[in-house]
């Protein structure tokens, strides 16, 4: 590293006897009599010396000038006579109005330079220039005024402009600039040199470039008019209310002849008319032949000395102050497509490259008809415009706007004090501009009105401009009015919202129909509420799915321009209803999970002692024949079959987030919901990629959660249930093959009944007799499996009478003794001998209600109504007799997983879109709402595990 390091050495270092060697990027001593040059990296004579040889100002010799001639030449290579004194550079020097001749005409140089003065008489009305070298004419201000060259008392000279004291002066003006941001008012040299020249010479000689000039200082003071009506807006305020018999420009009243268009005027309610009376005179589309997606903007450009500098497309990042790709800038003009463009610049930066302030006044073109090309003025809206020292343009009421027409991008020429060759103490910068679209309500012919262009500066005070930065941004935003479609959406979700309430309440009453109970209480309420929050949540997501749907479809596919995407602001009631969605939802997730994490459930064993053992009497000595035990493992089968069923779902969780993820991802769905025209699912890497739109990347995704799951459910339906594996079906037939039944009550009095009685008498045998059974009901050779005779069907919805509920209560009670103080009642005996006598006495009393031996609790069998069906109750109470539903549609899914698809997938397509919304990531969404699900799975398993060892007496060690 030492070998090739070198010292860091700069001009400013090498002292006032030396110059920066660029060969050798470091300081060189400068010879005898010589001293270093204004740029640093040279060395020139010495003051009263000639230069004899020089290599380009590196190799410089240099000779003292004799005493009769001690001045040396302009070009430095001659010693010359001065007769009028010498300049601190050691040249000849003239008074004012006198040009240096140092040569005669043939170029021959002269032993004593000539100071000659210009004619300023009549005929000639010659001055000398800024630099001494030659007569020119004098100014013209100067001839009308004088007759001459001066402009002596008492005629007035300001500006470098000559005026009659008794012509008709505009007011004396004041040179201040005001930084409302700051709080700082500065005294501008700018405005000092140039304000009250230029208003003089517009006032009284329609001079067209000082109109400019004064314009432009009225934009540098952001427009503002205050108290004070001297200012730079003031005296053009002024002027424009003076000169109103010279007409106006293209019949716009606002536009006079020889000034430049600043104000729309100040009338309460113009800017509404501006912005909303007329529409622009051209159509635009998204697609077809005639499509029209690219907005013409032009500018007319001036620089702040008044003087015309161009016209200027918006096309390559005029307005933009952010480094970017050519493609990428000029898609901020593609109609229909949101820009947004924002990054921070040092202030060092600006100050290089906007040394110069240039003014714009824009306008939008368009076909006139005829060929011909025409402009529309598009209005600006300065949001720093002050009135009275009060900004004006703040709000959404466009009334009480003053729209404006000029604007710049940088102001470092307004800040600078005293000196215009200084650095400036303020710089203004236009850190915010929007262009806003709006299309006219009800068109089918992409009509919009005039567009609006929004400024806002920054003021920056200037101390370390190389470590001070800004943040900048340019923005292109398209809206519509939105009010029609917020009155569609709260008319729906209030029709909807009531529907849901109608529906919770019936819900409400089946609830309490099963349960027993005409009473409403505490828990009634509470569980109204808990059934509205679920259909309520399902309001919610019908809208928000229909909303983002239908701008996904109605935006993306149109031609004509008829609609618009709202603008993120706008879009706030929309994350709302989701929020809300997935609020509700989750906390209609929540009463499932625990709603079926509480069921009683009873697996009713009927298999029957074949033959009797002998069995010793324990405390008797004696040994006598008892019944054979029936075995256990059928029940820990079908235990562990129905743990397994729980979380089984009609769709595969796994497979539909990567499904989903993949589409999105990788065949580019997700393009679909950028704020822009475009409906292709690729993206070059190279073009501008809009902005989200929130409602689209809800749209898109939701569409494709409910697709794919609406396939996969098709497919598990049709395909894979039929032809593979359905294991709601085959439990059903494990049940009656393993001669056991399931009674489970998910509310108090209503439940469900899979009967699994098997047609053969006993389950409990070798697999020879097992085939042969299996193969004589293949051949119908024995009965039905039914719960009734000649009937196939096993599984019923049962509504038990309040007498049943009550005894199967004090059976299991029996259950619970050892948790509660009823343990005290029966303290010898053994806990497991009481659970065994209490799982054999209700496994008795089960068999037998399904055997009709109760007479007192006997129970119906019968078909439900339609309305019953559909209502999902029941209009018959059970108080004599209980009450069996022949189901076709296995329900008693509707305690597992299986039977409630529909909230599970709602919840995870909320849950997605939440985590997409907050992180704008698909990928985080996907693998969040995988971890959800496993976590909801676990804890339904583990939960429902434990539930289902504690309600059939089956040993938690045993569920695997």
């Amino acid at each position: 590293a030492r070998g090739f390091s070198v010292p860091l050495q700069r001009p400013a270092d090498c002292g006032a006897d030396g110059y920066f060697d660029s060969s050798r990027l470091a300081c060189a001593p400068c010879g005898a009599h010589q001293r270093q040059s204004a740029g640093g990296s040279s060395c020139v004579c010495e003051t009263g010396y000639r230069m004899v040889s020089s290599n380009d100002g590196f190799s410089v010799t240099c000779e003292k000038c004799p005493e009769n001639m001690s001045g040396v030449t302009q070009d430095g290579w001659n010693c010359i006579a001065c007769p009028k004194g010498l300049t601190s550079n050691g040249n000849c020097k003239c008074p004012n109005n006198e040009i240096l001749v140092e040569r005669s005409i043939d170029g021959i140089l002269l032993d004593e330079a000539l100071c000659i003065h210009c004619n300023g008489s009549e005929q000639s009305f010659s001055a000398s220039d800024v630099s001494g070298s030659r007569c020119i004419r004098c100014e013209e201000t100067f001839i009308q005024v004088s007759k001459s060259c001066d402009c002596n008392s008492p005629n007035i000279l300001t500006g470098g402009l000559c005026f009659l004291a008794h012509e008709g002066l505009p007011p004396k003006g004041v040179a201040t600039v005001r930084f409302a941001e700051l709080g700082i008012t500065l005294t501008s040299a700018w405005f000092l040199k140039n304000l009250q020249s230029s208003a003089s010479a517009c006032w009284l000689y329609s001079n067209l470039t000082s109109c400019q000039a004064l314009g432009n200082m009225c934009v540098m003071n952001m427009n503002s008019l205050s108290s004070s009506s001297t200012d730079a807006c003031g005296l053009f305020q002024y002027i424009f209310v003076s000169t109103a018999r010279v007409g106006i420009v293209h019949s716009i009243p606002y536009w006079r002849h020889n000034l430049p268009w600043l104000y729309y005027g100040d009338q309460p309610g113009l800017a509404s008319q501006v912005l909303e009376k007329n529409h622009f005179p051209t159509a635009f589309s998204f697609k077809g032949t005639d499509k029209d997606v690219k907005l013409q903007f032009i500018a007319a450009s001036f620089d702040a000395a008044g003087n015309f500098l161009k016209w200027q497309s918006l096309e390559g990042g005029i307005l933009q102050l952010c480094p970017d790709t050519q493609t990428k800038l000029n898609a901020a003009y593609d109609f229909g497509t949101t820009y947004q463009q924002s990054c921070k610049i040092s202030v060092s930066k600006i100050l290089v490259d906007f040394a110069n302030p240039v003014f714009y006044d824009l306008f939008l073109e368009y076909n006139g008809g005829n060929g011909q090309q025409r402009l529309w003025a598009v209005p600006v809206l300065n949001l720093n415009l002050q009135y009275n020292e009060k900004f004006v343009n703040q709000g959404s009421n466009m009334n009480n706007w003053l729209l404006t027409r000029r604007f710049f991008l940088v102001d470092a020429l307004s800040g600078k004090e005293n000196d215009l060759g200084k650095p400036p103490r303020v710089i203004r910068i236009a850190s915010k501009i929007t262009i806003s679209i709006r299309l006219v309500s009800h068109t089918q012919r992409g009509t919009i009105y005039p567009p609006l262009i929004t400024v806002t500066y920054t003021d920056v005070l200037v101390q370390n401009p190389e470590t001070q930065s800004v943040m900048v941004s340019f923005s292109v935003s398209y809206e519509m009015n939105q009010s029609e479609g917020q009155i569609q959406t709260d008319i729906a979700l209030g029709v909807l919202g009531g529907l849901a309430v109608l529906w919770s309440l019936l819900k409400t009453a089946g609830w309490k129909r099963r349960t027993g109970s005409s009473i409403i209480d505490l828990q009634t309420v509470f569980k109204f509420l808990l059934f509205y929050a679920g259909d309520l949540a399902n309001v919610f997501f019908i809208i928000t799915v229909g909303t983002g749907i239908y701008w996904l479809v109605f935006f993306k596919a149109q031609q004509f321009v008829s609609v618009l995407l709202p603008l993120p602001s706008q879009e706030e009631d929309f994350v709302t209803y989701i929020a809300c969605a997935f609020s509700l939802k989750a906390l209609q997730v929540l009463h499932l999970l625990v709603s079926q994490l509480t069921i009683d459930i009873f697996f009713i064993d009927w298999e029957r002692p074949k033959s009797k053992v002998l069995k010793a009497v324990e405390g008797e000595g004696v040994i006598k024949s008892a019944a054979a035990p029936v075995s256990i493992w059928r029940t820990y089968f079908i235990a562990n079959e129905w743990n397994e069923i729980q979380t089984v779902r009609k769709i595969n969780p796994l497979f539909q987030v990567l499904a989903v993820l993949f589409f999105l991802e990788v065949v580019g769905f997700s393009n679909l919901a950028l704020m822009d025209a475009s409906s292709s699912l690729t993206r070059s890497s190279e073009s501008y990629v809009a902005p989200w739109s929130r409602i689209l990347r809800f749209g898109v995704s939701a569409a494709l959660w409910i697709a794919i799951a609406i396939l996969q459910v098709i497919f598990f339906a049709v395909f894979y249930e039929r032809f593979v594996e359905d294991k709601i079906s085959q439990f059903v037939d494990l049940c009656c093959v393993s001669n056991i039944s399931v009674f489970l009550l998910s509310h108090n009095c209503f439940g469900h009944y899979i009967h699994g009685r098997s047609v053969h008498g006993h389950a409990d045998t070798n697999m020879e007799e097992m085939n042969m059974n299996l193969k004589r009901e293949a051949e119908n050779m024995c009965s039905q499996r039914g719960l009734l005779p000649n009937t196939d069907g096993q599984t019923f919805q049962i509504s038990i009478s309040r007498k049943m509920r009550l005894h199967y209560d004090w059976i299991h009670e029996t259950l619970t003794r050892k948790r509660g103080p009823a343990r005290l009642l029966d303290s010898s005996a053994n806990t497991f001998e009481q659970s065994t006598r209490a799982y054999n006495t209700m496994n008795k009393f089960l068999s037998s209600f399904i055997d009709h031996v109760h007479k007192e609790m006997d129970y119906i069998v019968k078909d439900k109504l339609l309305l019953e069906r559909i209502l999902g109750m029941e209009f018959m109470e059970p108080i004599e007799k209980s009450i069996f539903y022949n189901d076709e549609g296995h329900s008693f899914s509707d305690v597992l997983y299986y039977g409630n698809e529909t909230t599970l997938l709602i919840f995870d397509i909320l849950f997605f879109s939440v985590v997409d919304l907050a992180s704008q990531s698909f990928v985080l969404a996907a693998i969040l709402t995988y971890l959800q699900q496993e976590i909801f799975r676990f804890i339904r398993n583990t939960l429902g595990q434990k539930n289902l060892a504690s309600k059939t007496l089956v040993d938690e060690r045993f569920l695997i």
